[in-house]
């Protein structure tokens, strides 16, 4: 347990960011798994869907919730996929 009220506002603030950050990676998750899923039977529909998980991946990036290098192999592996 935090005793000081330094350490108490800094477990709120990771609290926090926490949620966040989990938010977006669930939404990256599973419009990536969209687009694989649709992707098996409808290129086009995926290729259709394909902006909309760079969007989420990018963002994912841009916060910190996954790496640069990560985010360019999960596109590549999509854009790849829908090909």
């Amino acid at each position: 347990m935090p005793i000081t009220q330094s350490a108490k506002k800094a477990v709120r603030g990771s609290l926090r960011k926490k949620a966040f950050n989990d938010a977006r990676k669930k939404v990256m998750k599973e419009i990536i798994k969209k687009v694989e899923k649709i992707a098996k039977t409808d290129k086009k529909e995926a290729l259709k869907m394909l902006p909309g998980a760079f969007k989420a991946i990018d963002k994912a990036a841009q916060k910190g919730v996954i790496k640069k290098n990560n985010a360019a192999r999960k596109k590549s592996r999509l854009s790849k996929l829908t090909k």
